[in-house]
């Protein structure tokens, strides 16, 4: 597989990328959904994201033919934050011109639940965001990411950590080695989210 790490050129094809894959999400679905039910905020949303994960050096992807990227994996390193304060406050800013007051209260209670549920005692590998391009989808190429990814933190010896926003996705995980070690349920709709973790792998004897 012909994975990179993406750079400042690629924030387009990573943005685009997540706001598709996360449009229909059990989760995410409801919680960004527009009043007027318009989806045109969910780019500059995820761009925050991108913007954020991609100076770490931790965003994985694989390029799709048309210059799209096909799948992409933002892993958060032990000690970094997904976004600074000043893309915070403007995510913020633009989910509250965006929802309802109700809705958006929902938006920053969901965070909440989020923030309490990520462990802090031991240093991680955080995988925010896992997406495939629709166009890319049911190839495989997210797991394929998702393996090569974490064999090159087994070799560092460092443990991962993702919450899985689509119980369709769990056994996916568990293939890839991680395990449900919590959750919680979603503010809107009640979806369930799944809190997994995953021990580093050793060499194979």
């Amino acid at each position: 597989m012909d994975a990179r790490i993406a750079g400042p050129g690629d924030v387009d094809a990573v943005a685009e990328t997540i706001a598709l894959a996360f449009r229909d999400d059990p989760v995410w679905g409801p919680a960004l959904e527009a009043a007027d039910g318009g989806t045109g905020h969910l780019y500059p949303f995820w761009r925050f994201f991108a913007e954020g994960g991609i100076p770490h050096g931790h965003v994985w992807l694989v390029d799709g033919p048309r210059g799209e990227a096909a799948t992409v994996a933002l892993w958060i390193p032990p000690g970094a934050d997904e976004l600074t304060e000043e893309q915070e406050q403007a995510a913020d800013a633009l989910m509250q011109r965006i929802l309802t007051p109700e809705r958006f209260d929902a938006y920053r209670r969901l965070w909440t639940l989020f923030e309490q549920s990520h462990p802090h005692d031991t240093p991680h590998m955080y995988l925010s965001l896992l997406a495939t391009h629709p166009e890319h989808r049911g190839q495989g190429v997210g797991q394929r990411l998702l393996a090569e990814t974490l064999a090159r933190f087994d070799a560092d010896g460092v443990p991962s950590y993702l919450e899985s926003t689509n119980p369709a996705n769990d056994h996916r995980y568990e293939r890839a080695g991680f395990r449900p070690v919590g959750g919680f349920r979603a503010v809107l709709g009640g979806a369930a989210v799944t809190t997994m973790w995953r021990d580093a792998r050793g060499p194979v004897a």
